[in-house]
């Protein structure tokens, strides 16, 4: 679960299978009592019928993990990261920062800079089809150290500057859920 909406939908889906939630975050649900095996089935139905799928690995639920709180971090910007994001994560999930990235590059097939620099090119197209921030707001919220370095990741990404894309309107936006 990466967006809002995503939350809205298994808050109702649960809801629907009158399963007991206490809240749902992204990419977490706390339910009230652990799920006996038909009701687990259930949510994996009426999950995957949304493309949701759970989690029942350590692997699979640390990347999920780590996806999530950079999401949050890049997007909603609802934790307001001092330190770098290798820094972050560490302290965030209480694991060293080497085990995190082998975990993640061996799942992903990409490392989590790479991520981080993917979902902040994502954030980048939204704001520039969205014309509301500047780019040198984009880049200050993004914590990039120039606008240039900005600008190089954006093109490296994407093929086109910042300004070209925004002047072509490309709206080539992918899903967060979808960005690798």
């Amino acid at each position: 679960m990466v967006c809002p909406r995503c939350i809205r939908i298994i808050k109702d889906q649960f809801a629907l299978l009158h399963l007991p939630v206490n809240e749902v975050r992204l990419g977490q649900v706390d339910l009230d009592r652990p799920l006996n095996q038909e009701e687990l089935e259930r949510v994996k139905s009426v999950m995957a019928e949304y493309g949701f799928e759970l989690l029942e690995d350590r692997k699979g639920k640390l990347v999920e993990q780590i996806k999530t709180l950079l999401i949050e971090a890049i997007h909603y910007q609802e934790e307001k990261i001092s330190a770098n994001y290798s820094t972050y994560l560490a302290q965030a999930i209480g694991k060293d920062y080497s085990t995190l990235s082998h975990v993640f590059s061996s799942m992903e097939n990409v490392t989590i800079e790479r991520y981080i620099i993917l979902q902040k090119v994502e954030y980048i197209k939204a704001e520039l089809d969205y014309e509301e921030l500047s780019l040198g707001e984009i880049a200050a919220r993004l914590h990039y150290s120039s606008l240039s370095h900005l600008s190089k990741q954006f093109k490296a990404v994407t093929g086109y500057s910042p300004s070209e894309y925004r002047k072509l309107q490309i709206m080539n936006r992918l899903p967060l859920d979808q960005v690798t």
